[in-house]
């Protein structure tokens, strides 16, 4: 089915028509429409025209308005103050564009893909091989994830990298410690659960940390053996790769947990870029990106100082010849831009990594890996805070474990969905799954529904509150759907552009036209929150319609039909949306 014409791009069509003829040299010019409270769009373009032209504002609307054809799309155009057009739309245009998005087999509801599609290679969900997940992994994996189901379905190739933190001097003690005592992580990965794994990690890390602190003979074979990993000695390999298996076991659950879809291909870690680092050291060296400082290889920047105003450099090998960060960075660039074919690197990192990411970039920029076809770009967050406003921690005052913190939501969302449980007559078991469903949502969406770069407190009773803008109100407003259309016996949802439409008609049939709009944009600015929001506009919109509008007693059979047919796409459009977020939308609640 072809993409379905949006109302204001119909709207915008009429207009610099009848713009073109009143001001021939204004053809092609923007007549900036968006929608107003005063009337369903307003156009606020042709004063810059005017003035442009030497015009008369307000007569040059008014000279608008006499050329625009009204009856189809538009039904009434006026002109305000200085020389704004507020324009109101046809019902039967509103109803008839929604239809045609209803009318979508492909489950598309009618959105276009994008008109120039490349490949975004989207570094998210970074865990450390041998260490627990905590909050600070919450937000690079939701947010990475709402953007690779985004940028999917605007049509644009994905490539999902999970850059795990699975190399480095601390593998020495673990692997020393594991070679003496063989037997501390044998079984089966079908045996054992992700809490297993991690409890066995847990604690075969805090004995040998406390060998290693304790005996200077076992510290010594320790940092021998990081030596032999990083030359690549197959026996110290081979235990490594136990500790790099036992840890995914751990991560593939939390992910679970977090309802994401995360396969093994994508987990490309730190150790997957080994083999490029001393040539990407050697064409930096070479091509005088780089250049060699007190031993070190460095990058120089001008415009980058520390806190006594000398310059901070970009050190890509140390002095005693090992790599740090930033070799590692410039590899992974490497191989996605020159193997993966990517036209941009998206980075969803922590926004206090900001100065390694500008110099990282910076650094492939002046070695002609990045360029105006190929853009790097770090999708910044800020930090989960508790109720207090400072960083989120247990009463102890320690890091939060994410799978505590999404354990102790789905037990809140659970209770919420059991009170409510007898009204609609839901079994123990969808009891369960709905609290699940409700529990990650609430955690991903107060997520998602804050601007990236913004800190959010994390308040487990607002997330799961009914009221306000949470999650659970949308998955509610979308079950309540979901039970009109169950309760509407032989009457099934019909598009009738025939029926004038009320005004909570109206303002509800507009919002859902501009879903497709929304999509793009909003996958096009890296900008989930907006997504969010729209939603939340739509079911409060949903809500308003239900006070005025009644839907199974409407004053005739068509009317019955129009309204089904409403509220059956605003709960598609619903689910849509939140699925783009990887939220859930049961259909009993």
């Amino acid at each position: 089915m072809a993409p379905v014409t949006s109302l204001s791009d119909s709207v915008q069509q009429h207009l610099a028509s009848a713009l073109s003829a009143a001001l021939p040299e204004a053809a092609g010019a923007d007549p900036l429409l968006r929608r107003s409270d005063r009337a369903d769009y307003q156009a606020n373009g042709i004063l810059a025209l005017a003035k442009k032209a030497k015009a008369n504002p307000r007569e040059l609307a008014t000279q608008v308005v006499a050329g625009i054809v009204t009856g189809e799309v538009i039904a009434d155009v006026e002109v305000s103050g200085p020389g704004f057009l507020n324009i109101t739309v046809a019902d039967k245009a509103i109803t008839g564009n929604l239809a045609a998005r209803y009318a979508d087999d492909t489950g598309r509801l009618g959105v276009p893909y994008a008109a120039h599609p490349g490949t975004t290679v989207i570094d998210y969900a970074q865990p450390n091989v041998a260490k627990e997940m905590h909050v600070g992994h919450l937000r690079s994996a939701v947010i990475g994830d709402a953007m690779v189901r985004l940028l999917e379905f605007t049509g644009e190739n994905v490539v999902r990298r999970h850059h795990i933190g699975d190399w480095g001097t601390q593998f020495g003690m673990l692997i020393q410690y594991l070679d003496e005592h063989p037997h501390e992580l044998d079984h089966k990965e079908s045996e054992v659960s992700g809490e297993e794994a991690m409890s066995n990690l847990d604690r075969l890390y805090k004995t040998a940390r406390r060998l290693f602190d304790s005996d200077e003979e076992f510290k010594t074979r320790a940092r021998r053996r990081v030596v032999d990993l990083q030359a690549g000695d197959e026996k110290t390999l081979a235990i490594w790769q136990k500790f790099v298996d036992e840890s995914k076991i751990y991560f593939f659950s939390v992910f679970d947990k977090l309802d994401m879809d995360v396969r093994d291909p994508d987990i490309v870690g730190e150790s997957g870029y080994n083999d490029m680092l001393a040539e990407t050291c050697r064409l930096l060296e070479e091509s005088g990106v780089a250049v060699r400082s007190e031993g070190a290889l460095c990058v120089f920047f001008d415009d980058i100082k520390g806190p006594e105003g000398n310059p901070v450099p970009l050190i890509v090998q140390k002095s005693d010849g090992g790599y740090g960060y930033a070799a590692t960075d410039l590899s992974a660039i490497r191989d996605r831009v020159f193997s993966l074919k990517a036209t941009t690197l998206l980075y969803v990192v922590d926004a206090r990594q900001a100065l390694h990411f500008r110099m990282v970039f910076e650094t492939a920029r002046r070695a002609g890996w990045l360029n105006d076809d190929v853009s790097a770009v770090q999708l910044a967050f800020g930090t989960v805070l508790g109720k207090d406003g400072k960083p989120f921690k247990t009463r102890e005052g320690e890091t939060v474990k994410l799978e505590n913190l999404l354990d102790e939501a789905v037990e809140r969302a659970t209770a919420v969905v059991r009170e409510k449980a007898g009204r609609v007559g839901l079994t123990e078991e969808e009891i369960v799954e709905n609290g699940r469903y409700v529990g990650v949502g609430a955690v991903k969406y107060a997520d998602l529904s804050t601007s990236a770069v913004r800190d959010y407190k994390f308040d487990l009773d607002q997330m799961v509150s009914l009221n306000g803008d949470t999650s659970v109100y949308l998955q509610y407003a979308y079950a309540r759907v979901r039970s009109i259309l169950r309760k509407a016996g032989e009457a099934r949802p019909a598009a009738h552009p025939e029926l004038a439409l009320a005004p909570a008609e109206r303002a509800l049939g507009l919002h859902l036209d501009q879903f497709a709009e929304t999509v793009l944009e909003v996958a096009a600015a890296r900008e989930p929150h907006k997504m969010a929001a729209y939603l939340y506009q739509l079911a409060s919109l949903l809500t308003s319609f239900y006070d005025q509008c009644p839907v199974l007693k409407a004053d005739s059979p068509a009317q019955v039909e129009n309204r089904l047919f409403l509220v059956d796409l605003t709960a598609r459009t619903l689910h849509e949306g939140m699925a783009l977020l990887g939220i859930r939308t049961p259909g009993k609640l």
